[in-house]
């Protein structure tokens, strides 16, 4: 049997969207390592080669196959494979503010960078502009809980999220897949992999994706929204001079122009405009009467637009037996954006498009010492550099006709001091500079027991240049600047560290404890309107964490299982307080919260034709000191923290005869209730909800035939919440709802 078949089994047979604690597949590994250990995938999450299931901290891997397997195509997809791994959607599900164990960002400004980092192939992608598309020809997704400041630094108090494209091989070959669905879905995806000599070679991948908007718009005349219009490409180089040293260079670039997310913004008591168009006589306030959660009566649909270019070159060179070298280089290129129907309505009661557009280049030097005795020890250099353009646009009541004269122009926002008939935008530019200094190292005691341990020193210096608000009426015509020009600034020194233990049973059991500290760097409020008191600093966040566990094999390696349980005392997390009444917004710090919980993960291969996994995620965090808005929010839940999450998945071949056979996969995930705000507004609380899928697979030689469905039980849920009652209106954005389609891939 041809290798290519070998993958096409295995892929039909246990590609059953698997997110758990080892796979079955290898990887490339930087010259001269090798690591023995059958039935387990080689991970990188701790900067060296290591087996998933002997890294001592908690951590979830979803390998090539899954990713095939699941049909994951956005975050949410990542999020239900994952324990105490959540995610809203304010601006959209191409801008994911991810949240790991209750620890998130609870602002959607565009300039700022989440506490749960994201990672491209080991560059650092700060900002929602540089994300793109993604999702296709991964090798693997590795998700780290927990603080990550030593290896990984700043804005890791959450964790880190690692994508890993596949690397060019020394072979010959590829694979193409194309694809239909509901809404008028087609989608395709190729790679093609060449050996062009013995020390060169090269991969280009792509994928392209449309599909119809699922939010219907009842409005006559106007697109439907939360569509899909994207292409994604990727190639990569390989050079291998030697044994001693390889280059990889990577260069992508991606597109998406869909018409832009629809909302499901809910009427309040005096509708939507909150009874301002009956007080001026001027027509009638918004009700939503007798339309459903996914359709919607949207006047304002400008297509989204993101685009990002980026190139990155990792060098990788045996100095001797024993060290290495290793240069990571990245450059980004991104602009996002968001024209965003806040409202939901055919009237103009709010209105906001968020323009977001940068740079940022990163370098990363580690020197790796592995020798034969009780040390091994990594060193390293950081620099990362940002520099932004943001601009936001808040449009109130623009189609109200406040004097009456028959026309909407500057003087109906001159007419009032509500800023009804007007728009508010600000501007400026934001550029970030990082420095870091940083050591990790692994000490044998004896041939059972390791101390790990690290610390990393980090400079951070930021500007808010030329922070701008002006108002103007709908005509453009200028009324007035709330904030004049000015500019903020921070600058900052911290020192993270980490520090465990792991000891290892003569059945391979092992168990393991750290404590850790995680470090967010300041922020910028991007929200500045109205007076440039609301232009504040956020002071740096941190986490101090305290983590225990155990993974093991047992019925002969049959079952791999992994507990880890978790405290943490979160200071200065970092919150966008936004005022319903008035929309005023502010940056500031929440004092402190305590976070506790653990993850249970199983992995089940009994036989070779079926494979299960299950995974629960338990969490209780709470805030226990701080203001927001002026209320004490004490004993408050933590936005997007979920106490339960749970996660199963099981695939099975039920049919073979020859080179032929069909295999059945049912996977499942449960959240249970959440806020997405800490004042935990009952009205706001999403219940906990279910969500299945469900697919199979027919292969026949180099071919695999595939009918799946996603959210079959067509739930409906939200992704995130905000009380915009100020505008007679809940704002919710809702989650994907029944997808199926039919695949079909061959590879070559």
């Amino acid at each position: 049997m041809s290798a290519t078949q070998h993958r096409v089994r295995a892929h039909v047979a246990l590609g059953a969207g698997l997110a758990a604690l080892s796979s079955t597949v290898a990887v490339a590994q930087p010259p001269g390592e090798t690591i023995e250990g059958a039935g387990e995938i080689v991970i990188t999450a701790q900067k060296r080669p290591e087996l998933a299931g002997e890294v001592p901290l908690s951590i979830s891997v979803i390998d090539g196959e899954t990713l095939q397997a699941a049909r994951l195509s956005q975050a949410d997809d990542i999020a239900a494979l994952v324990p105490n791994l959540r995610f809203s959607a304010t601006v959209g599900e191409n801008t994911p503010i991810f949240a790991l164990r209750g620890v998130s960002m609870s602002d959607f400004s565009l300039n700022q960078a989440g506490p749960v980092a994201t990672y491209y192939d080991e560059v650092y992608k700060g900002n929602f502009a540089f994300l793109g598309v993604q999702l296709y020809d991964l090798a693997r997704i590795e998700v780290l809980r927990g603080p990550q400041g030593t290896l990984y630094g700043k804005n890791t108090t959450g964790g880190a999220i690692n994508y890993l494209a596949e690397r060019p091989r020394f072979e010959n070959g590829g694979y193409l897949k194309a694809g239909i669905g509901n809404f008028g879905r087609a989608e395709g995806q190729g790679a093609l992999n060449l050996a062009i000599s013995s020390t060169l070679a090269a991969r280009i991948a792509f994928t392209a994706a449309r599909a119809d908007g699922w939010f219907r718009n009842r409005l006559a005349g106007s697109p439907n929204l939360s569509a899909t219009r994207e292409y994604g490409v990727r190639g990569s180089i390989l050079w291998k001079p030697s044994d001693s040293a390889e280059l990889v260079l990577r260069l992508s670039t991606s597109l998406q122009t869909p018409q832009n997310y629809g909302t499901y913004s809910v009427p309040g008591p005096g509708g939507t405009g909150a009874g301002v168009y009956e007080a001026y006589g001027r027509g009638m306030s918004y009700f939503r009467t007798g339309i459903g959660k996914r359709e919607i009566e949207a006047n304002f649909t400008p297509r989204r637009r993101a685009r990002t270019w980026s190139a990155a070159l990792t060098g990788t060179f045996r100095l001797s037996d024993n060290l290495s070298l290793v240069s990571v280089t990245g450059w980004d290129r991104g602009s996002l954006f968001v024209p965003e129907d806040t409202d939901g309505s055919p009237t103009r009661t709010l209105e906001i498009p968020y323009t977001d557009r940068g740079t940022q280049f990163g370098q990363e030097l580690r020197l790796a010492y592995d020798g034969d005795g009780a040390l091994s020890l990594i060193l390293g250099l950081h620099h990362h550099r940002e520099d932004l353009f943001n601009a936001t646009d808040l449009n109130f009541w623009t189609d109200l006709d406040v004097d009456g004269n028959g026309r909407v122009d500057v003087d109906d926002c001159s007419a009032n001091a509500s800023l009804m008939a007007c728009a508010i935008s600000n501007r400026f530019d934001q550029r970030k500079r990082s420095w870091a200094l940083f050591g990790d190292a692994h000490m044998k005691l004896g041939t059972r027991t390791g101390l790990r341990g690290g610390l990393r020193f980090t400079r951070d210096i930021g500007l808010q240049a030329g922070l701008t608000s002006q108002v103007r009426g709908v005509d453009g015509v200028l009324v007035a600047t709330p904030i004049l020009p000015l500019d903020r600034s921070f600058a900052g020194s911290n020192l993270s560290g980490k520090i465990g233990i792991d000891h290892k049973l003569a059945d391979g059991t092992m168990f393991f404890a750290s404590y850790s500290r995680g470090y967010r760097a300041s922020g910028f409020n991007a929200q500045a309107f109205f007076d440039a008191a609301e232009a504040g600093v956020a002071r740096p966040e941190t986490i101090d964490a305290l983590e225990a566990g155990a993974k093991t094999r047992l019925a002969g390696n049959a079952l791999a299982v992994a507990v880890t349980g978790f405290h943490y005392i979160y200071r200065n997390q970092q919150f966008l307080s936004v005022d319903p009444a008035d929309a005023t917004q502010t940056l500031v710090n929440l004092d402190r919260s305590r976070i506790y919980g653990a993850e249970i993960e199983l992995e089940a291969r009994p036989t070779s034709e079926i494979a299960a996994q299950i995974g629960v995620g338990i969490l209780h965090a709470r805030a226990t000191q701080g203001m927001i808005g002026g209320l004490d929010v004490s004993g408050h839940s933590l936005s997007n923290a979920p106490s339960l999450t749970l996660n199963a998945a099981v695939a099975a071949t039920i049919w073979e005869r020859g080179p032929a056979r069909m295999a059945l996969r049912g996977d499942a995930s449960y959240t249970s209730s959440q806020f997405f705000e800490i004042v935990n507004i009952p009205r706001l609380r999403q219940p906990g909800y279910a969500l299945l899928g469900a697919s199979v697979d027919y292969a026949r030689g180099p071919m695999i035939l595939s009918i799946w469905g996603k959210n079959l039980g067509d739930k409906v849920y939200f992704t995130s919440s905000i009380d915009l009652s100020g505008f007679g209106f809940d704002y919710n954005h809702v989650g994907t709802p029944r997808t199926y389609g039919a695949t079909a891939r061959v590879s070559f």
